[in-house]
C-alpha cells in the first residue's frame, strides 16, 4: 500500500469518529498526542545517532562487517549486537532498512531484528525476577535458536 492510500484511510476513519462522537475523539486524539510527545525525545536521539553513525561508517564497512558475504561473523556480529541493544522497533526497522540499503545482507539483517526484538540478554535479570531463572534463560535460547535458524533461512531465500 502506499503511503497515500494509509493516510487517506486514517483520515476517512477519523472523520468518521468524528461524526460519532466528538468528545472520544478528542479524548483520543489527545492521549495521542500525549505519547507522541513521550517517544519524541527517544526517536530524536536515536534517528539522530544512526544517522551520525551511517554518515561516519561508509558502505565498504557496512558491507564488510554486514554484507551477504560476511557470513558467519557478519551473522555472529549482527546477532552479538540485536541481543544485548535496547531499540524500540519503530526504530530498529528504519535502521535495518538504512544499513540493508548500505550493503548490509539479508540474513544478517535478520539476525539483528529477530536477536533484537526476541533476545534480551541486558534485560535477562528482570526477566528473571518475574519468570524465574530458569524459565527466562530457556526463553532467551530458544529465541536465539529461532533467530539463528530464520536468518539462515532469510539470507538463503533473499
Amino acid at each position: 500500500m502506499s503511503t497515500a492510500l494509509l493516510y487517506a484511510c486514517t483520515l476517512l476513519l477519523l472523520g468518521l469518529s468524528f461524526s460519532r462522537d466528538r468528545a472520544k475523539t478528542a479524548l483520543a486524539l489527545k492521549k495521542a498526542w500525549k505519547s507522541f510527545e513521550g517517544i519524541l525525545p527517544q526517536f530524536l536521539s536515536i534517528l539522530v545517532l544512526v544517522g551520525l553513525m551511517l554518515a561516519i561508517v561508509d558502505e565498504s564497512l557496512i558491507s564488510r562487517l554486514l554484507g551477504a558475504e560476511s557470513g558467519a561473523l557478519g551473522m555472529a556480529l549482527a546477532a552479538a549486537v540485536g541481543s544485548v541493544t535496547l531499540i524500540p522497533g519503530f526504530i530498529a526497522f528504519p535502521l535495518a532498512a538504512s544499513l540493508l540499503a548500505s550493503g548490509a545482507g539479508y540474513g544478517q539483517m535478520a539476525m539483528f531484528l529477530t536477536t533484537l526484538m526476541m533476545v534480551g540478554i541486558v534485560t535477562l535479570p528482570l526477566e528473571s525476577t518475574f519468570f524465574g531463572k530458569r524459565l527466562a534463560v530457556e526463553r532467551n535460547l530458544l529465541a536465539f535458536v529461532y533467530a539463528v535458524l530464520s536468518s539462515i533461512v532469510m539470507g538463503v531465500l533473499l
